[in-house]
C-alpha cells in the first residue's frame, strides 16, 4: 500500500485520515487537563502522542495495536505542577516513549557552584511555542511532521532555545526527531541533553534482551555491578527491585552512527535507537525491572547521569558558546518480525 500514489490513495478515501495523518486535541480532567497533545499515525501500525506543552516529548507509542513504551504512574502531569527541587521531578515523569532532560542539567540533583539543580533538569516540562502539525505530501509519499521551541531561560543567566521537529512517514515504522539547540545569549553555557526513552510491556518481558555494540559497559553504582554480568537480560517484574543503570560506549561506524535495541523473540519484535557519536557521546542504559515501575531506558546522551556538579569535576561537562548552535538526531525503529530482526542484530560484532 505504501508505494500507491497521491492520486490513488485519494480514489480510496474521502479524507485521508482515514489511513494516516495528526490529530490535535486538549486533554480534559486530573493533572492533565488542558494539555496539548498531537496524534500521529503512519497508516501501516505506528502510532504515537506527542505533547506539545511538555516539550514536544512522546507520550504513547504502539505498533499494530501492542504497546511499546512504558507509562508511569504519574501519567500526564501539566507544566504548572512541576517542581523543580530534589527529586521532586519523578512527581510529574510519565515516561512516556521520550522525556528530553536537560538543557544546562541532566542527571541526579545536585548544587553546582551555588545553584540547585533537581533531577534532570526543566526542559521537559517546558511548554512549546509556534507550534505546527500537519501532514504533507514529499515526492508522492506523505510525511507527518510536529515541531515547535522550548526555551530555556532565566533573567541574568541561560538564554538557550531547543527546536525540535518530529517526522514521521508513511508505511515507514521510523520516528525521526530532529533537534537543534541554540544559545541565543552572550556567555557560554553548560549543556547537558538525554534522550530518556522508555520502552515497556508487552515489548519488555522476561523473554526480551537488551542489545548493543558495546566496547565497554560501566556499573553506574555498585547495586548496578552487582547485575552486571546479566546487564543485557530482563526480570519478570520484581518487587522491591532497585534500578541499575549502566553506562555503555558503544562502537560506531566511520561517521559515527550507531544504536541500541530492546528486542523481543517471542513477539518477534524490536526497537531500535539510532544516533550519532559525534553529537551524543554516551548511552545509558536504565534497566528498571520493579513490579509497577517495569522499564528498560535507552538513553542517547552527551553526559552522564551523576549530576552536573559531578560532570564539571570529573571534566566530562559539555558547554555551548554565545551564537553556537549544535544538533541532536535521534531514530526510533520498530522492527518487525524475525527476518528484519536478525538483520539488525548482524550488524552488532
Amino acid at each position: 500500500m505504501s508505494s500507491i500514489s497521491k492520486r490513488e490513495i485519494l480514489k480510496y478515501v474521502g479524507c485521508t485520515s482515514q489511513l494516516f495523518g495528526v490529530k490535535e486535541y486538549r486533554m480534559i480532567g486530573g493533572k492533565a487537563d488542558g494539555v496539548r497533545a498531537v496524534d500521529v499515525k503512519n497508516g501501516t501500525g505506528l502510532e504515537f502522542t506527542v505533547l506539545p506543552d511538555r516539550c514536544l516529548d512522546i507520550y504513547g507509542l504502539s505498533y499494530k495495536g501492542i504497546n511499546l513504551s512504558y507509562l508511569s504512574k504519574t501519567g500526564i502531569v501539566a507544566p504548572q505542577y512541576y517542581n523543580d527541587r530534589g527529586a521532586q521531578w519523578l512527581r510529574s515523569f510519565f515516561a512516556g516513549l521520550l522525556t528530553t532532560c536537560g538543557l544546562t542539567h541532566a542527571g541526579a540533583a545536585c548544587v553546582d557552584n551555588g545553584e540547585e539543580l533537581g533531577i534532570h533538569g526543566r526542559i521537559g516540562n517546558t511548554p512549546a511555542e509556534e507550534v505546527h502539525a500537519g501532514s504533507e505530501w514529499e515526492d508522492d509519499i506523505p510525511v507527518m511532521r510536529v515541531k515547535g521551541k522550548m526555551r530555556e531561560a532565566n533573567v541574568f543567566g541561560e538564554n538557550l532555545m531547543l527546536s525540535r521537529e518530529i517526522v514521521c512517514r508513511y508505511g515507514e515504522n521510523k520516528i525521526y526527531i530532529n533537534d537543534t539547540v541554540e544559545n541565543l545569549g552572550y556567555r557560554e553555557e553548560p549543556l547537558m541533553i538525554l534522550y530518556h526513552i522508555n520502552l515497556g510491556y508487552p515489548l519488555l518481558s522476561e523473554k526480551s534482551y537488551f542489545a548493543a555494540n558495546s566496547l565497554e559497559v560501566i556499573p553506574s553504582t555498585d547495586e548496578a555491578a552487582k547485575g552486571l554480568s546479566e546487564y543485557n537480560k530482563c526480570l519478570p517484574p520484581t518487587p522491591g527491585f532497585f534500578e541499575h543503570v549502566f553506562y555503555h560506549d558503544l562502537k560506531a561506524d566511520s561517521e559515527g552512527r550507531t544504536f541500541a535495541a530492546l528486542v523481543n523473540p517471542e513477539l518477534n519484535l524490536a526497537v531500535a535507537i539510532r544516533f550519532n557519536k559525534n553529537q551524543l557521546s554516551r548511552l545509558t542504559q536504565w534497566k528498571q525491572m520493579g513490579a509497577g515501575d517495569y522499564v528498560m531506558g535507552i538513553e542517547p546522551c552527551n553526559c552522564h547521569t551523576k549530576g552536573r556538579a559531578e560532570a564539571r569535576k570529573d571534566g566530562t561537562l559539555q558547554y555551548i558558546k554565545p551564537g553556537e548552535v549544535k544538533h541532536f538526531n535521534v531514530e526510533i525503529e520498530v522492527v518487525d518480525g524475525e527476518e528484519n530482526i536478525n538483520t539488525l542484530l548482524a550488524s552488532i560484532k
